[in-house]
């Protein structure tokens, strides 16, 4: 079976996200003044053949920690829909 699971990679909390600091001055310069903070990430989806919806986590689980995303800058989240 085929299972669609969504790959949340963002900067970890405590770091510096130097894109999210270029868009909150960008909204600041547009007028919009109500955004209190800005980070920017990653969105994946993947698609996975696999016999059930653990597996298939797992299988997506092991390619954000071996390549999607870089375990000392950013953290991750999945989810199976």
């Amino acid at each position: 079976m085929t299972y669609t699971v969504q790959v949340k990679v963002m900067p970890l909390k405590d770091l510096l996200d130097p894109q999210g600091k270029a868009v909150m001055g960008g909204l600041q310069n547009l007028g919009i003044k109500n955004v209190g903070d800005v980070r920017i990430g990653k969105h994946i989806d993947l698609q996975v053949e696999a016999g059930s919806k653990e597996e298939a986590l797992a299988a997506a689980e092991n390619a954000a920690k071996k390549l999607l995303a870089n375990p000392v800058m950013e953290y991750f989240e999945l989810t199976a829909v």
